[in-house]
């Protein structure tokens, strides 16, 4: 039998386990059928707790269609809810592992409760073969690509995982015309999450999303850091910013180099499962 519980960061939902105190299985099968909205407990992916050998604790990651990634805005805000409220750590400053770097987190209590959660997502890569992005400038910044006979302006960047931000007039269009065929598009060897953005003013972004391996959520942190920091190369907005998804707000600012988010942790329920189920 396995606890989980259910969280989400401004609608961006994923499936809590402690790897600390129990063994939770990491295969694509078990992901894919938990995750199922249908015939599992329905979420945006997987994410696992875990001991950290150097930090205070370890995160994995994976989507809705099994596959690892290497971090999540929303998911490491939820994540650290999770391990205070749970009584894994007493502490409000936390330094996390990912596959995306170690993550420094600031939690806000209300009655020893988190509701807040401030993370430095570090230092925005723009070298497109660190991104990677196979490009054959060093940088793609507003540059005008063809995709199946449209020319779209992208700016891409890492942000721990690959991120490609295109400016759109509005945001009431078809995300699945556009957003799968740049999520496996040739020039970025490990796939992409997309972010389509509309500028209202200097401090306030507008955006959705399309993640690799899930196709369109609720909300994305990366994507949201990914968004304002393109937005900010290009002149079209200040250093500290709103920005809207369909989910629900991010606070990000951009300082010292570096870009901070924060936002909301939210628990949604708690449960046990027998994993054995899921396999049929």
């Amino acid at each position: 039998m396995l606890r989980f519980t259910k969280m989400q960061g401004i609608g961006n939902d994923y499936i809590y386990f402690d790897g600390i105190h129990q063994n939770v299985p990491m295969n694509k099968t078990f992901i894919q059928r938990i995750s199922d909205r249908h015939y599992g407990i329905g979420s945006d992916g997987m994410i696992v707790i875990l001991p950290s050998s150097h930090y205070d604790f370890k995160m994995r990651m994976f989507n809705l269609d099994g596959s690892e990634a290497k971090m999540c805005g929303n998911g490491i805000r939820c994540f650290s809810k999770f391990v205070y409220d749970h009584h894994l750590t007493d502490k409000t400053y936390l330094e996390i592992e990912t596959l995306g770097g170690i993550k420094k987190v600031w939690l806000t209590l209300d009655n020893q409760e988190v509701t807040m959660v401030k993370v430095d997502m570090g230092k925005p890569i723009l070298e497109t073969k660190d991104i990677p992005c196979l490009f054959d400038k060093k940088t793609m910044i507003n540059e005008a690509v063809e995709i199946n006979g449209n020319i779209y302006h992208l700016t891409s960047l890492s942000m721990g995982n690959p991120h490609t931000v295109m400016f759109v007039d509005n945001l009431d269009f078809d995300i699945k015309k556009i957003g799968p065929f740049l999520e496996k598009h040739d020039m970025f060897p490990e796939s992409v999450n997309t972010e389509f953005v509309q500028v209202v003013d200097r401090q306030h972004l507008k955006m959705r999303v399309w993640e690799r391996g899930s196709g369109e959520t609720k909300a994305c942190g990366t994507g949201a850091c990914a968004c304002m920091y393109a937005s900010y190369l290009l002149g079209l907005c200040d250093r500290d910013v709103f920005v809207d998804l369909l989910g629900g707000r991010l606070h990000i600012t951009y300082e010292d180099g570096h870009i901070f988010m924060e936002g909301e942790a939210k628990r949604i329920f708690e449960g046990i499962i027998n994993e054995e189920d899921f396999y049929v």
